[in-house]
């Protein structure tokens, strides 16, 4: 972690679970870390306990809806303008909906969508663009699941293995697009198994 001391790191969906564990240990490891999320002053609150407890890096809270392309665009322009130049994204926000395929809510399947699978292509956009432009060494990190890497089933949330499956094929297509454009831009697809995290909980979706 030495090579990224003092590095700018974006981590979507900070708020809880995955996403908070990942900007506790980048902040400890050094690195300035944005932090989106919804609820934001949970973020806020991890943000004052690192820096109360003397963490190396720093951790800042930024509003975002991954949903609202505004929200995540914005988000990018604050972070380069008070933070610094992003050089490692971490795609990690998603949700979950207790719908199947023949009974469920087209709301429930576009809430999927689009914070998974758009949300995710929005943010990653935004992180190329600005490392391209400043020639940075970077790297993009898509958190996926090993629902996306099978056809598990599960009968009660169908659509969110389908987004998994699309986040793994947007992975080696970000790849082999970086390589065509002869860029220095890493990008890596992990696939944890069952987590004990907030997804699960119908409340915050």
């Amino acid at each position: 972690m030495e090579r990224y001391v003092g590095k700018v790191a974006i981590v979507t969906g900070a708020s809880s679970g995955i996403g908070e564990a990942i900007v506790d240990s980048l902040t400890k490891a050094g690195m300035k870390v944005v932090g989106l999320a919804r609820r934001v002053e949970r973020v806020q609150n991890l943000a004052d306990k690192l820096a109360k407890d003397g963490a190396k890096g720093k951790l800042y809270a930024v509003k975002c809806d991954m949903r609202v392309e505004d929200d995540v665009v914005k988000a990018f322009e604050w972070t380069t303008k008070n933070v610094g130049n992003v050089q490692v994204l971490v795609n990690n926000a998603g949700v979950i909906a207790h719908s199947n395929l023949s009974e469920g809510a087209t709301e429930d399947w576009r809430k999927i969508l689009e914070t998974n699978v758009l949300g995710l292509c929005i943010a990653t956009r935004e992180a190329t663009k600005i490392m391209k432009a400043n020639k940075i060494e970077g790297h993009i990190i898509h958190i996926n699941s090993i629902a996306g890497q099978s056809h598990l089933f599960m009968p009660t949330i169908s659509v969110y293995g389908a987004s998994k499956h699309a986040v793994t094929n947007l992975t080696e297509i970000l790849r082999q697009e970086m390589v065509a454009q002869k860029t220095n831009i890493k990008v890596t697809s992990i696939s944890p198994g069952a987590v004990k995290t907030e997804i699960m909980d119908p409340v915050n979706m």
